[in-house]
C-alpha cells in the first residue's frame, strides 16, 4: 500500500473544506503519517450496544441528578485520558465533547423515552409522533459519539496486535495503514488509501450544516462505501444493511476550539 506523505495529508486538510479538524483525526494515522492517534479496532461499533447502563455511577463521576430516574443511565467512560489524541485532537475539546455534548445527548435521549412511555400509556398518537424527532435526535447523538470515541485510540509503540476472525485487531494503539482483508477492501472498493481519503474529505466538504461522514460496511454487498447523515442522524438510518466502521463528526463542538483558539 502507498504511504502517504505528510505533505499530501496537509492538502486533504486544508481548505476549500472549511470544518477539517475531525477528519485528520480519523484518517491521518492510516497513512502511518503521525504518531498521535491511531484507529482503535474496527469491529467494535457492530457489537456496540446502543446503550450503557449503570445503576449507581456516571463516567468520571459526573452524575445526572436532576431527575432521579436518570441514575439508571450513565456516560460511558473514554478508554483513554483526555490528552491521549494531542496534538491531533486537544484535550480541552475531548473532555467538552465527552462531559458536556455526549452527557447531554443521554440526558435529553432518556428524558424524552420517559414522555415517549407516558404518550403511549395514554394513547396520545400526537405526541407520540412529535417525539420521534427528538428521540432520533439525541439517541442518534449517544450513538454516534459512542461510535466515534471507539474508532479513535492513542498510538503506543509496540501494540499488541492480534486477529480476532477476519480483522487485525491493535489492544494498544494502532498507526500502521490497515492490511489484511480490510486493506484488500480499501483498494477493491476504492483503488487506495489516498482516494478513499480523498473521497472522505469531498464528502465531508460537501455535506450542508452539521452531521456525519461515514466509512461503512454494506453487509449484503459485501464492499465498503461512504456515506454522510445529517444532524444526529445514526447511520441506520441509510439503510439496516450500513455498519459503521468509522464515524468522523463534522459538527463544530468537534473542532471549533482549535480553530479559533489554535494554541488549545
Amino acid at each position: 500500500m502507498r504511504q502517504t506523505s505528510p505533505n499530501s495529508l496537509h492538502s486533504l486538510v486544508s481548505p476549500p473544506f472549511s470544518i477539517p479538524f475531525n477528519i485528520p483525526m480519523a484518517v491521518a494515522p492510516l497513512t502511518g503519517s503521525t504518531k498521535a492517534v491511531g484507529l482503535a479496532s474496527f469491529p467494535s461499533p457492530m457489537t456496540m450496544s446502543p446503550l450503557t447502563l449503570d445503576r449507581n455511577s456516571l463516567g468520571r463521576g459526573q452524575r445526572l441528578g436532576q431527575v432521579q430516574a436518570l441514575k439508571t443511565f450513565s456516560l460511558p467512560d473514554l478508554p483513554y485520558d483526555y490528552r491521549a489524541l494531542e496534538p491531533l485532537i486537544s484535550g480541552e475539546i475531548m473532555e467538552l465533547h465527552h462531559l458536556k455534548h455526549h452527557l447531554t445527548y443521554i440526558t435529553n435521549y432518556y428524558k424524552v423515552l420517559h414522555q415517549l412511555d407516558e404518550a403511549i400509556s395514554k394513547g396520545d398518537s400526537s405526541s407520540i409522533l412529535r417525539l420521534q424527532s427528538s428521540i432520533k435526535f439525541n439517541g442518534g447523538g449517544h450513538i454516534n459519539h459512542s461510535i466515534f470515541r471507539k474508532n479513535l485510540a492513542p498510538v503506543i509503540e509496540g501494540g499488541n496486535c492480534e486477529f480476532q476472525g477476519s480483522f487485525r485487531m491493535w489492544q494498544e494503539g494502532g498507526g500502521e495503514p490497515p492490511n489484511g482483508l480490510l486493506g484488500v477492501a480499501f483498494h477493491s472498493s476504492y483503488w487506495s488509501l489516498e482516494a478513499l481519503m480523498q473521497k472522505i474529505n469531498a464528502e465531508g466538504a460537501a455535506l450542508q450544516g452539521s452531521g456525519w461522514v461515514w466509512l461503512a460496511l454494506d453487509k449484503e454487498m459485501k464492499r465498503l462505501q461512504i456515506e454522510t447523515t445529517q444532524n444526529q442522524d445514526p447511520l441506520v438510518t441509510k439503510g439496516p444493511n450500513l455498519v459503521p466502521l468509522l464515524g468522523i463528526d463534522v459538527w463544530e463542538h468537534a473542532y471549533y476550539l482549535q480553530v479559533i483558539f489554535p494554541g488549545i
